[in-house]
């Protein structure tokens, strides 16, 4: 790949519809494959997969569904902290306030206590969500039901405060408030996909600089989501975020402060085949120039998957043995696909063209992880 998938480290808006070289409909794509939404639908999201043009569209529709089934059952309730002053004592009394103020002389006392709310940061995250995503240019009908619904939301209480990030990340489903799930998962896609939309000027939400690391991890946890639920229902174990332990000998006192740590992006094991792969996920050209060569593979990236297999063999694991591994690049408009084996390890080196369609895309996925050479 001559041109790398950023320019200058940094991705950024190559034109209407584009982030660098990337249509922000695989943009669109790529954080679906990394949503909760994703895996909360598993299989019946192949349907979306092929339509990434319209994808916005059809996650406003799910999202209003969802939001729409949680109104008719109610909408869940939460509980949530005040502080007042009351004639009565309710949860905890304030002792403080209650002398500072001198309330008990005029028969009042100042009171923290627990209420029962329906405006809780869940409900407020997807009463934002539906205000967002109607500004993403969607079919006018499903705009206004978006509208529509934000504001019956704001009828029952429910304020237009957006939660942290922090307080989301709170968040946790029970068993009396399971079926709230969907309607997250699509409001957490909703705020995801503004991301790229900001980027080719459809919308004016504030957002990180999209640099090289952004993009990586985007498309790490892309991929990760895609296997996870496209190969667990066929037996496969998916890890992401493994941590690989050296086989160490005679280790002086101060080596374990400097010695680094290994890491995997994702592990995917098929016990019934026996075979296990490691891949590493890049977002750079899977070539450069070399000493000798007019283009070579990485040598880094190649030492550092040569060590994560070889580390782990001969310790009684016959799947880590075999293992083999995946350096896998993303590709414009150039492909390539090549392995080698070394001290019984498969080493494959591929692509995939995130300018291709969805299908094609998801194709790739899959033939990257079937044995090299197979039809």
């Amino acid at each position: 790949m001559d041109q790398a998938v950023v320019s200058n480290n940094r991705v950024v808006a190559g034109g209407a519809g584009l982030v660098g070289q990337i249509p922000i409909r695989n943009l669109w794509l790529l954080m679906l494959y990394d949503s909760d939404l994703f895996r909360v639908l598993g299989g019946t999201m192949v349907a979306l997969e092929g339509m990434p043009d319209n994808l916005p569209d059809l996650v406003a529709e799910i999202l209003v569904h969802a939001v729409e089934e949680r109104q008719r059952r109610q909408f869940s309730f939460g509980f949530q902290q005040n502080h007042a002053v009351l004639c009565r004592v309710r949860g905890r009394i304030d002792v403080l306030t209650t002398e500072r103020r001198q309330l008990l002389s005029r028969g009042l006392i100042s009171c923290r206590f627990d209420e029962l709310t329906v405006d809780t940061p869940r409900n407020r995250f997807v009463r934002a969500a539906l205000e967002s995503v109607s500004r993403f240019g969607l079919r006018r009908d499903l705009a206004h039901r978006c509208r529509q619904l934000a504001n019956s939301m704001k009828s029952m209480g429910i304020s237009g405060d957006v939660p942290t990030i922090k307080q989301m990340s709170l968040d946790r489903f029970g068993r009396h408030d399971a079926d709230d799930r969907l309607m997250v998962a699509a409001a957490r896609l909703v705020f995801d996909l503004a991301l790229p939309t900001e980027a080719a000027g459809a919308s004016s939400f504030a957002m990180p600089d999209r640099d090289e690391v952004w993009a990586r991890r985007l498309f790490e946890r892309a991929v990760g989501g895609f296997y996870e639920v496209v190969l667990a229902p066929a037996g496969w174990e998916v890890r992401r975020g493994s941590a690989l332990q050296w086989q160490i000998e005679h280790a002086t006192s101060g080596i374990g402060a400097i010695l680094p740590h290994m890491r995997t992006d994702i592990v995917l094991t098929h016990r019934p085949s026996g075979r296990r792969i490691v891949i590493d996920t890049k977002f750079n050209s899977i070539l450069t120039s070399g000493w000798y060569k007019q283009e070579t593979l990485r040598s880094g990236y190649l030492y550092q998957i040569y060590a994560y297999l070889r580390s782990q063999a001969g310790r009684g694991d016959a799947l880590a043995d075999s293992a083999s591994g995946l350096l896998l690049h993303p590709a414009i408009d150039q492909m390539m696909d090549e392995a080698v084996t070394i001290q019984g390890h498969v080493l494959r080196f591929a692509t995939v063209d995130l300018a291709a369609s969805a299908s094609d895309i998801r194709r790739q996925l899959l033939r990257v992880v079937e044995p090299h050479g197979a039809a």
